[in-house]
């Protein structure tokens, strides 16, 4: 899906990359990226890395459910191009040895994906892999950080509450764009969030701040059964088993009949709560493990923030192996 939306403007995408940069004094000079290149606000990674000074970004494209590979070169080239970095982009679609041994930071996108033991045995040694989101959010599926620590190959989280990143503060936006679109309006709505993990009160202020009247649980167990819900908003950190159960299922139909569940994150039991009738949203099932709403779905801020961010970390943490300069750990959450 090509992302036609007009806040996402060529210009405005550059200007938005600029500010970031400068926000987080990004700075990759000389240093080779190996990243992805992606459709709508996801085609900024691999121009960010460039305008920040990277002499060479090798950037990753391929078609998907999300726009044609000719799609997300032209998007990309005319991003690099308005901001006059065009030399130094190259796309690929495939990684192979030979790029993935020049690189000295690697982003964990979506095409880079897998990163396996075949892909960090062909590594520099200084290379540090740089995680898009917070260490605690961790996918063991994205990088095998055992054999990562057995080679000394470095992984950089983000800090994504830090104030020049300040990601976190877009989740509450982003869960009311997930309700609006499933028909509940927010303002006076009455919302139980459930959520156990450090993005709680950040859902929490960002609802109250719409109007919504919001009780938060860490579970549904510690869900009060008197109350009526317009939504229940379901942000649980994911685990093997789903976060929701037949069980929990039955509970919420039974006590909250008519209640829309909003799947934010974590996997939750979709049969069951479909055989009892209950409303779900997004229609889409999410992926295992990942976000029930994108957070470029409220715009091309967010992305462009935890991109920024993301390459910053890295960008820390390889600096420090070369010439012992902690400055900048404030953006990095290794793991």
């Amino acid at each position: 899906m090509y992302d036609s939306r007009p806040g996402l403007n060529s210009q405005r995408l550059v200007r938005l990359m600029q500010q970031a940069i400068e926000r987080c004094d990004l700075q990759l000079d000389n240093l080779t990226v190996l990243t992805e290149a992606a459709t709508g606000a996801y085609a900024v990674t691999p121009v960010i890395a460039a305008i920040a000074g990277a002499k060479k970004v090798f950037a990753i494209a391929r078609s998907s459910r999300y726009g044609t590979l000719e799609q997300v070169q032209a998007q990309t080239l005319e991003l690099a191009e308005l901001a006059g970095v065009s030399d130094r982009l190259e796309f690929l679609t495939q990684k192979t040895a030979d790029i993935i041994a020049q690189a000295d930071i690697i982003t964990n996108s979506g095409h880079v994906r897998p990163i396996n033991a075949e892909m960090i045995a062909q590594m520099q040694p200084t290379a540090v892999i740089g995680l898009m989101y917070e260490a605690w959010e961790f996918r063991p599926e994205d990088v095998d950080l055992i054999v990562c620590r057995q080679r000394h190959i470095k992984v950089a989280g983000v800090n994504e509450r830090h104030p020049s990143v300040d990601v976190f503060s877009f989740l509450g936006i982003m869960a009311a764009k997930l309700l609006l679109d499933a028909g509940v309006a927010v303002y006076t709505s009455n919302i139980l969030l459930l959520c156990d993990n450090p993005f709680s009160s950040f859902i929490e202020r960002g609802l109250v701040n719409a109007g919504a009247n919001v009780d938060t649980v860490d579970s549904i167990a510690a869900a009060p059964i008197d109350k009526t819900y317009d939504a229940l908003l379901v942000a649980l950190q994911p685990r093997p088993e789903p976060v929701l159960s037949t069980i929990d299922a039955a509970a919420i139909a039974k006590y909250w009949p008519g209640a829309l569940v909003a799947q934010y994150w974590g996997d939750i039991e979709r049969s069951a709560f479909v055989s009892h009738n209950i409303p779900l949203c997004p229609e889409v099932e999410p992926k295992p493990g990942h976000m029930g709403i994108l957070p470029s779905a409220v715009g091309p801020e967010p992305i462009i923030r935890l991109q920024t961010g993301g390459l910053k970390a890295a960008e820390v943490i390889w600096r420090q192996s070369l010439q012992s300069d902690n400055s900048g750990m404030e953006f990095v959450q290794m793991l």
